[in-house]
């Protein structure tokens, strides 16, 4: 099966750097190039690629807004975007999760790590296991965007208590097999119950899933220390 890609960046000389790499693996295709938010969201509603390599700052309309834009699209279901960022802009990062965003890269990521990154959103998982990532979801998730309401915890109604628990536990950043030592489960039980969460709750994905458990507080950022 190839993963179909599409990049999204105003650079020219960066996405032809990314598509030589991508189109030198057997299983990657780039379907699409974009350089900007709204060009990629037109070229995807025409290619439907498997994942969106977006940049986050583009002239004109940007990653975020096309981010949350295709995301928002139900034609569009099955697409998944990988933004490209830096630590930097971990506000920026925040929103675009927010906005359905499977994970982020950083700009000086190398080949393989790219590449694996793909392979991960394709296969449904999101990029939110490093220590970073975890300090970015507990810092940034639970801050509202303006005009928009937090997810209620009557969402979580439809669920399991061991779908909630599995939740919770992938919402702290833990790996399939780390959930599956401490809830004492096989990973593959573990991977059930996280889809079948997400299918209650319509959550495209796992890093969808992670924002939800934020939102609706199945799950707390852990408390400051005060010195």
């Amino acid at each position: 099966m190839t993963i179909r890609v599409l990049l999204a960046d105003d650079q020219a000389l960066l996405r032809a750097t990314f598509r030589i790499l991508i189109d030198s693996c057997p299983d990657m295709e780039v379907v699409a190039e974009a350089a900007d938010g709204a060009e990629a969201v037109a070229q995807a509603r025409a290619h439907h690629p498997d994942i969106v390599l977006m940049d986050i700052r583009m002239p004109g309309t940007d990653g975020l807004a096309g981010t949350a834009t295709l995301c928002a699209d139900p034609g569009l279901s099955a697409t998944r975007v990988l933004v490209l960022t830096t630590f930097e802009t971990e506000e920026y990062v925040a929103q675009a999760l927010r906005a359905g965003a499977s994970g982020f890269l950083g700009k000086d990521v190398s080949a393989d790590a790219l590449l694996a990154g793909l392979r991960t959103v394709a296969a449904g998982e999101a990029l939110l296991t490093p220590a970073a990532t975890r300090a970015l979801i507990t810092r940034f998730l639970m801050t509202p965007d303006p005009g928009t309401a937090l997810a209620t915890p009557e969402r979580l109604a439809d669920l399991t208590s061991r779908e909630r628990e599995v939740m919770a536990l992938a919402a702290e950043g833990r790996s399939n097999t780390e959930i599956a030592g401490t809830l004492f489960l096989s990973p593959l039980t573990v991977r059930t119950h996280i889809h079948r969460a997400m299918s209650k709750l319509g959550a495209r994905d796992r890093a969808q899933l992670v924002v939800i458990a934020y939102q609706t507080a199945l799950v707390h950022p852990p408390r400051r220390r005060v010195l």
